[in-house]
């Protein structure tokens, strides 16, 4: 425990100096909320094994408010255990409370009840906003305030918001300010820092006095440039006396290596260790193409998976962590530069960067970016000393560092090798390829040869120079502060193929009518999902507006393929159906502002959204007038097809303007086909944008009589523009079953008759069952097609949903994030058999859940 007459917490050039120590800082996400509470304790034991001093920890406000005004700090969502227990394992803590995490959590952690609240907007300084987020931070702030490292405990700065420079947030001064001054207000004295994601530091922080920036990385790990980007970081930052933090970036260590010798003095990959998503926990939206579900296995292939298996990048942790306690504060007072290398024979960094150590000496860090062995020379004395190059690698090359300060004579001219640590009158090394030392004493320079160790069989040599002798080791990473192996897994799954069909309802709570469909979080629906029936008799053809996330629709009974719209129009033939039903399920909230689907969006809400009978379809693709200055030779301007004209003025901007035929008292629907890039589009002078993700226009009535779509010339002729007059569908029944509702439904106890698998379903049918697994731990996956399977741990009269899988089916969207296939069984949850719902989806082959195969976790 930390002695508090001593402890402190201090911000400079040197980083976040600890109770006086100054050393580069190495920090691995590790999120409570993802983890059962069962396997804290082991997991952070895993983490500060692999030498790292510091974690990371997001506080989701939506995990712990899981109602308007229903707070809940126990049990798994015990935070501040949680914290303590960081404590006693030796680790420091960056805390993030928000309120703003993106995390590819469920909205990021903003409650998705704040949309209902006229005027709300979320992430500014508007008063509406930052009281919801002082209710948060008055509950989460006094934890970490009474956990401080220079008050006895783990917690050494507090991150506010995240990654602002991607939101366009009106006021960020105003904002990141209340921010700060409700953290003081708290009782907060550690720093306060705020993290840019796209470089934009004054985005990040608004320039607030008191909250230092901190700078998100994800490079591309084969990139030569990587270097020259953050040692400009490095230096803005040095110009303002502070260090250049690394809040997030990739996981392996061939980049974190890269980081340290431009200047990051805290380096924090993001999810090191991993973990799962229970409950209704992922978000969408995220990385590239619209519309990718989060996997709930949470997994960015970090050196501990989600289920607590160390991966080989743990021997390249504790190396690195070696390496900077060893070096220490000449490390953490470095400056760096662009550094040379003399010759080097395989792909490497554009301009390598050189520490130079507070001391003496340098480290230059001496990059292969290919796959094969290499080789590389730096210059010794005017000399060109040779030295190999592991592939995927970079060397920390040490020259010139006077060894008094690690109790040793003479001085280390040159060091291929990772320099680890000190033994009895030597030096503790680490390679996996032959490397070479150069050392200077009493009667000059000597210089030795190392051939490669392997794991457990180190390479020791005796070096003298006159009376100065230096003993050196060369440990494999794999035997560099090695932990006691773990012990082995069965490596075959066993498979499930048998289980009990229950005699359990799938639905919970009592209709209530609506004249139109409400959101699902309007009725109450956070997470979980929301159920409507309406008659759609006469109509013949339907416009699904604003839906989102999956939504199954049934016409009489008979189910359709699934969507997940994302709020943007989709059509739906009705033929001669006189019923729609409709299943609405929230796979989360999105997590990251993206501006090409409604529902992808910070506050975007989730339900069926607008259901609209076509009445009338026009085709007015025709009679648009062309303007566009520069693109013709006079007046009059053309009138041609929309999109129909062709000019060599490529890239320059063209308007087609034309009335529409509306007629001042219905709703309409523009819908653009073809539309290949975003284009603004002017309604009666009103301007908003349209792409190619969902290409409509809305027009409520009166609207539309002068239209004007903008957009760079390309000479296509394959547009066209149906205009339909439309009428919502009203008189709904509406169930909802939010999450509680859901888990409290599958923690029923009940009856059933056994089954063998594999079963088949018919599509829109949803069935339970009890499928018994072994005991302990076990990474569940499931094989079949066109099913869609909520999965639950149940004990002692609670469930918990341990995730969602989606087999075979060409209507399910992108997963991204960790594996969509594996759902884990926490030992501590398994009480002997999984509780699936499964439901049939349509669109392909009959719905059939062939197996459940488990295998064992190391937990």
């Amino acid at each position: 425990m930390t002695d508090l007459s001593t402890a402190s917490v201090e911000l400079g050039p040197a980083g976040l100096v600890l109770d006086g120590r100054e050393e580069a800082l190495l920090c691995a996400s590790l999120f409570y909320f993802r983890l059962p509470r069962e396997v804290w304790e082991a997991r952070l034991a895993q983490v500060r094994a692999t030498g790292y001093r510091a974690i990371d920890v997001y506080l989701p406000w939506n995990f712990h408010e899981t109602a308007p005004g229903e707070w809940d700090f126990e049990g798994r969502r015990d935070v501040a255990a949680f914290l303590d227990l960081a404590h006693e394992a030796g680790l420091a803590v960056v805390a993030r409370p928000g309120p703003y995490i993106c995390s590819e959590w469920d909205g990021g952690a903003l409650p998705a009840w704040l949309a209902l609240e006229p005027g709300l907007k979320q992430r500014q300084a508007e008063p509406r906003f930052l009281a919801q987020v002082r209710r948060w931070f008055d509950r989460a702030l006094p934890i970490l305030a009474e956990r401080q490292w220079g008050r006895g405990g783990a917690v050494v700065a507090v991150q506010l918001e995240n990654e602002l420079d991607f939101f366009d947030t009106a006021d960020r001064a105003a904002y990141i300010g209340a921010l700060r001054d409700m953290a003081i207000g708290h009782g907060v004295e550690v720093p306060l820092i705020a993290c840019a994601g796209q470089g934009d530091l004054h985005g990040a922080t608004g320039g607030v006095e008191g909250v230092v920036p901190a700078c998100n990385f994800y490079p591309d790990d084969r990139s030569p440039f990587v270097e020259a980007e953050v040692r400009r970081y490095a230096d803005l930052l040095a110009g303002r006396d502070l260090p250049l933090l690394v809040t997030e970036t990739n996981r392996l260590h061939v980049t974190l290596r890269r980081l340290l010798c431009s200047g990051a003095r805290l380096i924090a990959p993001y999810l090191q260790a991993s973990g799962a998503d229970f409950g209704y926990t992922p978000s969408v939206g995220n990385w590239g193409d619209p519309g990718g579900f989060m996997t709930h296995d949470y997994d960015f292939g970090g050196y501990l998976s989600p289920v607590g298996e160390a991966r080989p990048e743990t021997a390249e942790a504790r190396v690195l962590a070696a390496f900077a306690r060893t070096l220490g504060p000449a490390l953490a007072r470095a400056k760096a530069v662009a550094g040379e290398v003399a010759a080097i024979d395989v792909p490497t960094a554009h301009s390598p960067s050189t520490l130079l150590l507070d001391g003496g000496g340098t480290v230059t860090g001496v990059v292969n970016l290919g796959d094969e062995t290499g080789t590389a020379a730096v210059d010794v004395d005017g000399e060109s000393v040779p030295f190999a190059l592991a592939p995927f690698s970079c060397a920390l090359v040490v020259r010139d560092l006077p060894l008094a300060g690690l109790g040793l004579p003479g001085t280390l001219r040159l060091c291929s090798a990772d320099l680890v640590g000190t033994s009895a009158g030597g030096l503790e090394l680490s390679a996996r390829v032959a490397s070479i030392v150069v050392l200077a004493g009493e009667e000059g320079d000597v210089a030795v040869e190392l051939a490669a160790p392997a794991p457990g069989a180190p390479v020791r040599a005796s070096v003298r120079s006159g009376a100065d002798r230096w003993e050196l080791t060369v440990r494999h990473p794999e035997d560099v502060d090695a932990p006691v192996a773990a012990p082995a897994l069965a490596e075959e799954p066993v498979v499930l193929t048998s289980g009990i069909r229950l005699d359990l309802a799938t639905r919970s709570g009592a209709p209530v009518r609506h004249e139109l469909p409400p959101s699902s979080e309007a009725v109450g629906v956070h997470r979980g999902r929301t159920h409507y029936t309406a008659s759609v008799e006469g109509a013949s053809r339907l416009l699904v507006a604003g839906a989102a996330d999956i939504v199954d629709l049934a016409l009489d009974g008979r189910a359709l393929p699934t969507l997940t719209p994302y709020g943007a129009t989709v059509t739906v033939p009705v033929e001669d159906a006189a019923r729609l039903t409709a299943t609405v399920e929230t796979w989360g909230h999105a997590n990251f502002d993206d501006a090409r689907l409604p529902a992808l969006a910070i506050g975007s809400l989730r339900g069926l959204g607008r259901v609209l009978a076509v009445v009338a379809s026009e085709d007015v693709t025709a009679l648009w007038t062309v303007e566009g200055a520069g693109q013709w030779a006079g007046t009059p301007a053309p009138t041609r097809s929309l999109g129909g004209w062709s000019s060599t003025r490529i890239g320059r901007p063209a308007t087609y303007r034309r009335s529409l035929p509306v007629d001042g008292t219905s709703a309409y629907a523009l819908h653009l086909e073809g539309l290949e890039r975003p284009c603004e589009v002017a309604v009666d002078g009103a301007s908003r944008t349209v792409g190619p993700h969902d290409p409509w226009v809305h027009l409520t009535p009166g609207e539309g009589r002068d239209l004007a779509i903008t957009l760079p010339h390309w000479p296509v002729d394959k547009g066209a523009a149906t205009l339909m007059r439309v009428e919502p569908v009203r008189d709904w029944e509406v169930q909802a079953q939010p999450d509680r509702a859901l888990t409290a439904l599958a923690a029923t106890e009940c009856g059933g008759e056994e089954t063998a698998l594999p079963i088949g379903l018919d599509a829109g049918e949803e069935v339970w069952l009890d499928v018994p697994v072994p005991p302990g731990g076990r990474s569940l996956r499931f094989e079949g097609a066109q099913v869609r399977i909520s999965a639950f741990a149940v004990r002692g009269g609670d469930a918990e949903l341990l995730g969602r899988v989606w087999l075979e089916d060409a209507a399910r969207p992108r997963f991204t994030g960790g594996d969509p296939g594996r759902l884990w069984l926490p030992g501590a949850w398994n009480t002997g058999s999984v509780r699936l719902l499964v439901r049939g989806t349509a669109g392909g082959a009959r719905p059939r859940l062939d197996l459940v195969s488990a295998a064992a976790t190391p937990e």
